[in-house]
């Protein structure tokens, strides 16, 4: 065997030994299964009613609707695990599992092709399993980890399409020989733009989000094309593959709900908590040691000017590589990377997937935060520009380069034990300890079952007794950020079930959720149990 081939098999077989590690990984740290929210109720709640035959419906709620606010793709996923016998609850732990590993690996394969660097792609594929935040992200039963698998293979899909072309139109042959060559490369290329299309639409079944991958492919198909006519051949091209699984969704939405997904538009800016909730995630990812962050924490303006200095960069980087491709200064080629795309469509997917998060935040959701799995995107992105970045750095300084590279792996190897012992301690979220052990539970655990719960943690009900609970009259909209009418109304109605005997009224850590509304809540209610911080509320005795 030559050897390049021989140091090509033994890159390979080194990068499969990162993707199992990283399953593994996973699998160390959390050994009381994954972290828990209401939204990863909503997942596996959604999971098991699909397993039922009952479609894809909030069983965690009394009232069982249809799912709109969440697509499809992770609750799927689940189910589908839950054809073998695997629970959705244990099934999420090895899918996240798995796809921490196989995202290494294409977040590699991804480095290698841009470089194109068989040692580059291991040190993105190392760094990736290595990074806390990266483990963070998939320890949690949330939709992110499924989400960045599908857009990393739409990323895939998009350069080998122009891939295709670019490797017959570099052939030399006779003209019967050529129209065949042209013929089976637009064909290969139209089929891996097709799939890039279809990925991206799985995306979007998985997150809302994967709009932004929409936006930046057909941004990159203007861009990187010679003229309209191809331009629009792409286009339509990548849609065929994207459209028939967004409008399904949509479809099926307005058939159910009379809504494409469970959003209107309403104006409400970033608050600056907000704000400093993703200055604090963005800078954690670059500061290594925990006593480095915590000193320039007390420095004013320190994170701000990280996040301007990457992302601004970022911009600045991405908007020159587009124009020298768009005035043709710069050609797509497969000669050592000197043209490689995935840099560029890494670049303006990081982007676009950025401000449309922004926009969901500013004009449809304002519960959304800037928290570690919404931004976790951005971070896989960086990954692969930070590493091509390297390689560049490789050509002209190696030494330095290879400081670089030994002092990253260095630095996250360490804050990855810490990571991993942290977690493996206990669970996070509705699957640690004070949840399970609960008194509370216990108590609603022996209620008859045609007595209704009212509760401010009902995705916390549905897990610990099996059963949809009634969410609590409010007076404020978290998503729109705004006042609504009918709290006392709702309040009364509740109450009264309340007191004939119909239902019960749950308050789980102080009301810490619900902050401002408990005691009207709870105002002329019997309170029948208290414990662990939990009050449990019935009709008088």
């Amino acid at each position: 065997m030559p050897p390049r081939d021989s140091l090509r098999l033994v890159s390979f077989f080194s990068l499969f030994l990162i993707v199992v590690a990283g399953t593994f990984l996973v699998l160390r740290a959390t050994p009381e299964g994954l972290g828990l929210s209401d939204d990863s109720i909503a997942y596996i709640a959604g999971a098991r009613s699909l397993l039922a035959g009952d479609g894809y419906r909030e069983a965690w709620l009394a009232t069982n609707g249809y799912v709109t606010h969440f697509p499809p793709g992770f609750s799927s996923a689940l189910a589908f695990f839950g054809l073998f016998g695997l629970d959705p609850l244990r099934g999420a732990r090895f899918l996240n599992a798995l796809l921490f590993g196989l995202n290494a690996g294409l977040v590699g394969i991804l480095v290698w092709r841009a470089t194109p660097s068989l040692t580059a792609g291991l040190i993105a594929a190392g760094l990736f399993v290595l990074n806390g935040e990266m483990l963070q992200t998939h320890a949690v039963a949330m939709s992110e980890p499924l989400f960045i698998f599908f857009s990393l293979v739409s990323l895939w899909m998009f350069d080998l399409s122009f891939e295709s072309l670019l490797y017959y139109a570099g052939e030399k042959t006779s003209e019967v020989e050529g129209r065949l060559k042209r013929w089976r490369r637009r064909n290969e290329s139209s089929a891996w733009l097709i799939s890039c299309g279809v990925f991206a639409g799985l995306a979007y079944l998985t997150r809302y989000s994967g709009l932004a991958l929409v936006a930046a492919f057909l941004i990159a198909l203007i861009v990187l094309h010679t003229n309209w006519r191809k331009r629009l051949g792409g286009m339509i091209l990548f849609l065929e593959g994207f459209i028939p699984l967004a409008a399904a969704w949509a479809l099926r939405n307005h058939w159910v709900a009379g809504n494409a997904t469970n959003r209107s538009l309403a104006w409400h800016p970033l608050t600056q908590e907000n704000i400093d909730i993703g200055l604090r995630v963005f800078a954690d990812f670059f500061i290594p040691v925990a006593g480095w962050f915590k000193a320039l924490a007390k420095t004013p303006g320190v994170f701000e000017a990280i996040t301007i200095i990457i992302l601004g960069g970022t911009l600045a980087w991405t908007a020159l590589e587009a124009w020298k491709f768009f005035t043709k200064q710069k050609q797509p080629s497969l000669r050592e990377g000197s043209g490689s795309i995935i840099p560029l469509i890494t670049g303006l997917f990081l982007l676009a997937y950025f401000a449309s998060t922004v926009a969901s935040m500013t004009l449809f959701d304002a519960a959304t935060k800037f928290k570690l799995r919404i931004v976790s995107p951005v971070f896989v992105c960086l990954f692969i520009l930070l590493v091509c970045a390297f390689f560049w750095l490789r050509k002209r300084n190696f030494k330095f380069a290879a400081l670089v590279a030994v002092a990253a792996l260095g630095f996250s190897f360490a804050k990855q034990v810490h990571t991993v012992n942290t977690w493996s301690k206990s669970g996070l979220g509705f699957a640690s300890f004070q949840w399970y052990d609960s008194e509370a539970m216990a108590f609603l655990r022996e209620l008859p079952g045609d007595v209704a719960i009212f509760t401010n943690e009902p995705g916390a009900v549905y897990l610990y007794t099996g059963r949809g609970a009634l969410v609590l009259p409010s007076g404020y909209d978290s998503a729109r950020a705004e006042s609504i009418p009918g709290f006392e109304d709702g309040v009364a109605r509740m109450q009264a079930e309340v007191n004939a005997g119909r239902a019960v009224l749950v308050i789980f850590d102080d009301g810490a959720n619900i902050a401002g509304e408990v005691d009207a809540l709870t105002k002329g209610l019997n309170l029948a149990h208290k414990s662990q911080g939990d009050s449990i509320y019935t009709h008088q005795p």
